[in-house]
Formats: C-alpha cells, sequence, structure tokens
C-alpha cells in the first residue's frame, strides 16, 4: 500500500528539502519557513490564490526562508570561527547578480544587518541600484567585474556619501584609472585586487576557475598594480584579496586547494608590506538540488558546516605557519542564501499522447488481417511469452505503417492498430517489472510509453538554466502525494519550441528520463511544483515567444503557524512584452482600430461584431501572457 513515506522516498524531499519542505498527512506538499513546525500548504495556497483571480504560473517567494539562510550560513561560520579559535571574523556579502529583485536583496540586508552582510556588485546598474539600499558602516559594498571610469566614478561616489566600498581590481588598466580619479577627487576608497588561482572548480561550473578563468590578476600583473598604487601613495588603501573558482562547487577539496592556493599569496603579499585586512573566497558553495551528497554536478558532497570548517581551518593554518595576522573572511555564497526562497507552481493542461484505449476504437471484425493479429496478441500475452509476443507486435507494427504508405489500409485502421500496439506495450512493461527484466529494449520502450505533461509555463523564462546549461531542479506534484503516481511522465512548457522540454529529473542514484506523477482528472487542476528556483533563474529568464513573467506572491508564517500573503506582483501582460519589443500600445490600439474600421467599411464585417473585436482585442492586451487554465 502506498504510503506517504514511498512518496518522500521517490521524489527525494527529505534529502534536498534541507528542512524547508515536507508532505502533511493530506498527501500535499508543504513549506516550513523556518525549518520548524509551523508550515504552508501549498494545495491551500493554490485555493486561495485561485479566488484572488491569481493564474498560474505563479512564483511563491518566502523570505523568512532568506532570513534562516542569513542566519544559518553566519552560525555556520561562527561555530568554526569558536572551534579553531581563528583570531578574526566573517561577513556575508550577497552577489547582486544572483537574485536583483529589489524584496530579495532588502529581506538579505535586513536579516543581516546583525551580522554586516554586504553586496557585491558586478555592473554600472547593480551599482545604482546598490546606492540606493540601505547599508551600515559595517556593511561592504564590493565593486567587481570589468570597470570603465564611469564604473569607477560611480564607487567613489558611493564612498563619498558614505557607503563602505571596495574596489576590486580586476584588470591592471583599473588601477591607472584609479589613480587618475583619485588625483581629481582628492580620495580613494578601499581597493582590492582579484586574483587567479590555478586551482578550478567543480561542476558545471569548473571553467570558471583556474589559469584560463576570465577574471583575475596573474602574479607579474598582482605586482604591476602594487607598484603602481605604490607610486601614486596609494597602497595604504589596498586591503582586499579576492578570488572565486567557481559557482556550485561540488568537491570539498577544490575548495580546500583553493583557500590554500589564496591563504599563500594573502601571505606573501602581507610580507612585501601590502596591509590586507579582509581575505574573500568568492561564491561557490553548493546546494544540493539532488539529495545525494556528493559530487555530482547537481549536489555536493559536504555541508554548509563542513565549507565553513574547511575556509576557516585551512586559512588558519597558513597564517599560522607564515605568522601573519588573520584577515576578516568574506564569502559571496548568494545561491546557498537564495536557492530554497522560491519556487514555481503551475497547472498540467494535457498530455501527449491523450488517454486512449482500444475501447475507443472498437473493432468491427472487418479489419485487416494484421489489426487482427495485434488484437490476439493483446489477448494472449501474459508473463511467460511477453519477450516473444512484444517482438511479434514490432513486427506487425511496422506491416501495418507499410501498408498505409502503399495506401491498403485506412486511417481509422492505422489508428486502430496504434491505440493495440500501445497497450500491448503497456502490458510488456507490466510483465518485464514483474520479472526484474532490465533489458535495454525495455528501457527504451520505458521511455517511449511515457507522456509529454503539456504544462503552463516557460522554461526559458521560469527555469533558464535547464535549457541551457541541464541544470536539474527537483519537480513534485503538490498534491495527491498519499497516492500512486501512475503515469511516467517528460514536462513540456507552452513555447513553440521543442527544446522547451523538461526529460531529465532527479535521483538519489541516477538522472531519470521520466518523472512519475498521476493521472490527470477531468474535474480539477493538476499542480506541479518546480522548486529551489529562487538563484539566478528569475534573472537571467528571457521572453521567449513573448511568455513575460509570471505572477508573484510573498508568503510569511506568523508566530501562531498562519501563513499570510503580504505582497502580490501581478507578472506581465501582452501591451507590456510587446512594448519591450518596440511595439507601443497606443499604436497597437489605433493599428487595431483601423484595420477593423476597414474591415466594416469593405463588409467584411458586422459594425456589432466589430464593436465586439475592439472591446475583446483591448481587453486582451491587458491580459496574462500564459494560457488560461482549464476550468475557465
Amino acid at each position: 500500500m502506498w504510503k506517504i513515506e514511498d512518496a518522500d522516498e521517490l521524489y527525494g524531499i527529505e534529502l534536498w528539502g534541507n528542512g524547508y519542505f515536507s508532505i502533511n498527512r493530506l498527501g500535499h506538499l508543504t513549506v516550513r519557513p523556518l525549518r520548524s513546525h509551523q508550515e504552508v500548504d501549498l494545495c491551500e495556497v493554490m485555493a486561495h490564490i485561485k479566488k484572488r483571480k491569481i493564474r498560474t504560473p505563479v512564483l511563491l517567494r518566502f523570505p523568512q526562508i532568506l532570513e534562516d539562510r542569513v542566519a544559518y550560513i553566519n552560525t555556520c561560520f561562527s561555530n568554526s570561527i569558536s572551534e579553531f579559535q581563528y583570531d578574526g571574523r566573517y561577513h556575508l556579502a550577497f552577489p547582486f547578480k544572483v537574485n536583483q529583485r529589489r524584496e530579495v536583496i532588502e529581506t538579505i540586508l535586513r536579516a543581516g544587518r546583525k551580522y554586516n552582510v554586504g553586496l557585491e556588485v558586478g555592473s554600472k546598474a547593480e551599482m545604482l541600484a546598490a546606492l540606493t539600499l540601505s547599508q551600515n558602516r559595517e556593511q561592504l559594498l564590493i565593486c567587481n567585474g570589468f570597470k570603465d571610469e564611469e564604473y569607477l566614478r560611480m564607487a567613489f561616489y558611493a564612498a563619498a556619501v558614505g557607503k563602505n566600498v571596495v574596489i576590486v581590481i580586476d584588470e591592471v588598466s583599473e588601477a591607472h584609472r584609479i589613480v587618475k580619479l583619485n588625483e581629481e577627487m582628492g580620495f580613494c576608497p578601499t581597493l582590492g585586487l582579484r586574483i587567479k588561482l590555478y586551482m578550478r572548480g567543480s561542476g558545471k561550473w569548473a571553467d570558471t576557475g583556474g589559469e584560463y578563468a576570465k577574471f583575475g590578476l596573474s602574479a607579474p600583473e598582482i605586482l604591476a598594480c602594487i607598484n603602481t598604487l605604490k607610486t601614486h601613495n596609494l597602497l595604504s588603501k589596498l586591503k582586499f584579496l579576492h578570488f572565486h573558482i567557481g559557482s556550485q562547487i561540488t568537491e570539498i577539496k577544490r575548495i580546500q586547494e583553493a583557500v590554500r592556493e589564496a591563504a599563500r599569496m594573502y601571505a606573501k603579499l602581507i610580507k612585501i608590506g601590502v596591509s590586507i585586512q579582509f581575505f574573500d573566497v568568492g561564491g561557490g558553495l553548493g546546494v544540493d538540488y539532488d539529495g545525494s551528497r556528493t559530487s555530482s554536478e547537481a549536489s555536493m558532497n559536504y555541508t554548509e558546516q563542513e565549507y565553513a570548517n574547511n575556509v576557516v581551518y585551512t586559512l588558519k593554518d597558513i597564517c599560522d605557519l607564515e605568522d601573519v595576522p588573520y584577515p576578516t573572511i568574506i564569502s559571496e555564497s548568494g545561491r546557498a542564501v537564495t536557492a530554497y526562497h522560491a519556487l514555481l507552481i503551475t497547472d498540467v493542461l494535457g498530455s501527449v499522447p491523450g488517454e486512449l484505449s482500444p475501447t475507443d476504437f472498437p473493432l468491427n471484425g472487418e479489419e485487416p488481417h494484421v489489426i487482427s493479429e495485434l488484437r490476439d496478441c493483446l489477448q494472449d500475452i501474459n508473463v511467460k511469452n511477453y519477450v516473444e509476443y512484444y517482438h511479434d507486435a514490432l513486427q506487425q507494427k511496422d506491416e501495418m505503417i507499410t501498408l498505409f504508405r502503399l495506401g491498403q489500409i485506412t486511417l481509422e485502421d492505422r489508428a486502430k492498430g496504434e491505440v493495440l500496439f500501445r497497450e500491448i506495450c503497456r502490458k510488456v512493461l507490466r510483465f518485464a517489472k514483474a520479472n526484474e527484466d532490465t533489458s535495454e529494449e525495455f528501457e527504451v520502450l520505458f521511455k517511449l510509453l511515457s507522456q509529454k505533461y503539456i504544462t503552463n509555463f516557460s522554461i526559458f523564462q521560469s527555469t533558464p538554466d535547464v535549457w541551457g546549461i541541464r541544470q536539474l531542479f527537483p519537480i513534485v506534484p503538490i498534491q495527491n502525494l498519499n497516492k500512486v503516481p501512475e503515469r511516467h511522465c517528460t514536462i513540456a512548457d507552452v513555447t513553440c519550441d521543442s527544446h522547451g522540454v523538461i526529460n531529465k529529473f532527479i535521483d538519489l542514484k541516477d538522472i531519470k528520463e521520466v518523472l512519475e506523477l498521476h493521472k490527470i482528472e477531468d474535474d480539477g487542476a493538476y499542480y506541479i511544483a518546480v522548486l529551489l528556483i529562487g538563484a539566478y533563474q528569475e534573472t537571467i529568464g528571457d521572453i521567449h515567444n513573448l511568455f513575460g513573467t509570471t505572477n508573484e506572491v510573498v508568503i510569511i508564517v506568523d508566530d501562531k503557524g498562519e501563513w499570510h500573503i503580504t505582497k502580490t506582483i501581478r507578472g506581465d501582460t501582452l501591451a507590456d512584452v510587446l512594448s519591450m519589443m518596440r511595439y507601443p500600445q497606443g499604436e497597437i490600439a489605433d493599428s487595431l482600430a483601423s484595420c477593423i474600421s476597414g474591415a466594416v467599411q469593405s463588409g467584411l464585417l458586422r459594425e456589432d461584431m466589430a464593436e465586439k473585436m475592439r472591446t475583446d482585442l483591448m481587453q486582451m492586451l491587458e491580459s496574462y501572457t500564459y494560457l488560461s487554465p482549464k476550468e475557465e
């Protein structure tokens, strides 16, 4: 008998959920924003927002998860500093590029004020956005990325108005531009160096580190920058050392080795008279998307506490060996902070192929011989003869297609034959499973029989990493988790793009090519959730096919355990996305009106129909870019 524990094991919720997700006694997926007994039933949420006319797809945001992540990562480093008697401090800096949404960053800064959580920016736009946000003097504003004079001038202005700015030099010419601005303005913010390590990360982003990395200064370039700053009396401003070996580092050993190499660089800089005070290990703290706790690309073979332990212990070890002071440790762990806090819920619109059976195409006894043979095969196949009968059915199917191409059987006959063949295949798979038959031909058949569940969202907008780099995210139905999922599916979005399909799914030991879901019923919506998408996805999503941003709902849980919607943000309308492509709403309205009037004048349209068209089209311009649910 199917139990909730079976669903938990099948979808791996306890493993990748990190305490934030669970299943309640009703078989509904729940969220625990504070990793406590207080939980949010996602089916209740969907029923509530449906009454408020908020349509799917909808992004649910849980700011309390952000608060918990900020506190937890700081606690991990605090534990390590205490355990290893590290005589220094730790600060988290959130990278703007991970999620630029203002409400996300404001939540992180507010929750991190007592920990002096700072920000890292990498462009002029991010720099200006950061200027609008409240920070105290202890919260760093780290400026990374290639910088022209305008970017650097913004950083100088930020320092002038009281921001604790650190300009990280990413290329030698930036040092000369900084010297020029210092001469013009008469002051200079804190400066840093981004160093290039030989050590690379691991996983999908391994190539972003190492000696061929896009960013970072080599040893000769480091010394050239130091000489430039020293010549212009700015060496005392150089207090920050930064490196980055990649995002989502899967192996703890790579972190150890990178910190060790960078720590040696820190010590040597101290010994030549550079007063480095901050040691920035960059990003890379991973998220265990598949729950396997391995070095697979969708996981990591360490915990947050192990990460902190390795950074602190390794840095302390080198500092002790080199007899240099302990710097303040900075990490830019954006993915680990934000990934858990956001999830997308969408509804299944239908399936391909549809739910058809031989009873939908009854035989009349006058079908061609090949169809009768398929019928007999279906009737007589059993657990002892299924291999032989399957091979016979394959031959009969091929013969049927040949006869159809020659014009010797009708379309109706072909339809009957295809339905019979598919039903034979279903039986074959059941018998193969009963016999624990893992032959390759049945593995292929299993994939062939899977259904495509058509879901009301755009992969390119909401989960672009699925398409771009084959990133895996947990996908779970939010209801019926107390029932056996009898369908094996891939997920198709609503874009007109063949790549708009998810056909790789997380699994504890492997990567699955199908996902177990339930049969779609006609009397209600079937919702699935794509989880752990709070990092990068909503900032790099595009409007492929002009599907825009999704509706958004912000949810918190109060002290009594009751959940509340604190904010709703409407997704893009048709007018919004058309405007992005330079089709102004006013011009569209004028053009449609002219087109309709011309049709009336030429006699193609009656005036009453024309009026209805004008009204409907203007309303459609203000409608959601996604499809209407089937119950509407």
